[in-house]
């Protein structure tokens, strides 16, 4: 194959808990007799609440064929690279086993929210046994589940310069390090409607950050789709399975199956980006399953500009209408799968 697939989960492949049934139609068709991938094959989710293995599992489970952690790619994923945070305090932020995730990413002294809430049950830092070490970095993972107190812990550690319980010093700007994960302000799970994502936990923080100090808060990174970042570490997903799998042909097209035009279509602008040994071409593929759902047929022209009233993308990106214009739009992932097959002449 010269080309491989980066399939979005939540609304392409589930919802919530539940599959969507054309999914194990279209991954009958992605792999031989033996369960193995005719083509290479990433999922690439916003998600970040568990560990790789942990989703691989979940996705076999659904799917009906054999994954592996390593064509899984969470939104935390990319803070692999950032070996310089490893060895440093840093403060952590979402659902899920975090300690477990953040460890496996390389961090060696992360410190969860409920912890720092524990040694501060008043913000009290008199007693310097009870006080933790100096948090240089804060990784925002997901949107964690009591927002108040996260809201209010991350900003105490972002006005103190990561020593919690010392009085605000506003002077302190820029801020210590923020590395943030997903910027999805909304999902798709069981409910008719989306729900809010870890984005509109940002929209919070950073408004909250702005009417207290007056300047903006600043992010060190910002992962998950729609960053180039987590695309160009997909597309090196993608290579290394061609390459264990022997395949000489070199991938000329990424094939990127989403619900949402602000993640999954948005994203593709990417390819510009990306060194000269990168793939050529990379192709949207919108499924009408998910946060995309028009109560109409699917248009027979798909280059019809698609835009949005409303800008639902994170602060930092500019919103340009031809960005949100998917290459293609098909009513759910097995007519993708069919649509790609048709479009390289793949049997």
């Amino acid at each position: 194959p010269s080309f491989g697939f980066l399939f979005d989960i939540d609304g392409v492949l589930v919802r919530g808990k539940t599959p969507i049934p054309a999914a194990k139609t279209a991954f009958q068709k992605l792999v031989n007799s033996q369960g193995q991938f005719l083509v290479p094959v990433v999922f690439v989710t916003n998600a970040g609440n568990c560990l790789r293995q942990k989703k691989a599992d979940q996705l076999s489970h659904l799917l009906g064929v054999p994954i592996s952690q390593d064509q899984v790619m969470m939104s935390h994923s990319p803070l692999r690279m950032f070996k310089r945070y490893h060895e440093k305090c840093v403060l952590v932020s979402g659902q899920g086993p975090l300690l477990d995730i953040a460890q496996d990413l390389g961090f060696c002294q992360p410190i969860t929210i409920e912890t720092l809430r524990e040694k501060h049950p008043l913000l009290d830092v008199v007693d310097h046994d009870r006080r933790p070490n100096v948090l240089v970095t804060v990784v925002l993972f997901g949107e964690p589940v009591r927002w108040e107190t996260n809201l209010q812990l991350i900003i105490d550690v972002l006005l103190t310069s990561g020593y919690p319980g010392n009085p605000y010093h506003q002077e302190n700007y820029p801020h210590i390090p923020v590395l943030a994960c997903n910027m999805d302000l909304m999902w798709v799970a069981e409910a008719q409607s989306p729900r809010f994502g870890h984005g509109t936990f940002m929209v919070c923080l950073e408004n909250i950050y702005k009417k207290i100090t007056g300047k903006d808060l600043k992010y060190e990174a910002l992962m998950g789709k729609p960053s180039k970042l987590t695309y160009q570490y997909a597309e090196y997903l993608i290579r290394a399975q061609a390459a264990a799998r022997q395949w000489t042909q070199p991938i000329q097209t990424l094939y990127a199956v989403g619900d949402n035009l602000m993640t999954d279509v948005y994203d593709t602008s990417w390819e510009n980006e990306l060194a000269s040994s990168a793939a050529a071409h990379c192709r949207s593929v919108l499924v009408c399953t998910g946060v995309y759902n028009p109560h109409t047929e699917v248009p027979l022209d798909t280059r019809e500009n698609i835009t949005e009233a409303v800008f639902h993308g994170h602060r930092d990106f500019r919103f340009d209408p031809g960005l949100v214009e998917p290459d293609h739009i098909v009513p759910d992932v097995d007519a993708a799968v069919d649509l790609v097959f048709q479009l390289e002449n793949f049997a």
